[in-house]
């Protein structure tokens, strides 16, 4: 694992310390890499939601189209 050191205003280090305490991490570097994925997380949905704004559609969104996913979702939660 490789080591990053960061500064932080007083301000911040005092808002990740209570973080750590409110939301018990082990440390404040268990906090940033949380911090991070998240980021990795959110920015992986954004481009797959831009992704699908920029594809064609392939049929209408009706009641139809909702109840086949609805079946195929409670088809794959049976596995």
């Amino acid at each position: 694992m490789s080591t990053m050191n960061i500064s932080l205003p007083d301000s911040l280090k005092s808002f990740v310390d209570e973080q750590v305490k409110q939301r018990g991490y082990g440390t404040s570097s268990e906090y940033v890499r949380d911090l991070i994925r998240k980021d990795q997380e959110r920015t992986r949905l954004r481009d797959l939601l831009l992704e699908g704004a920029a594809s064609q559609p392939i049929g209408a969104a009706d009641r139809k189209y909702f109840d086949g996913l609805r079946n195929r979702i409670r088809r794959r939660a049976k596995r």
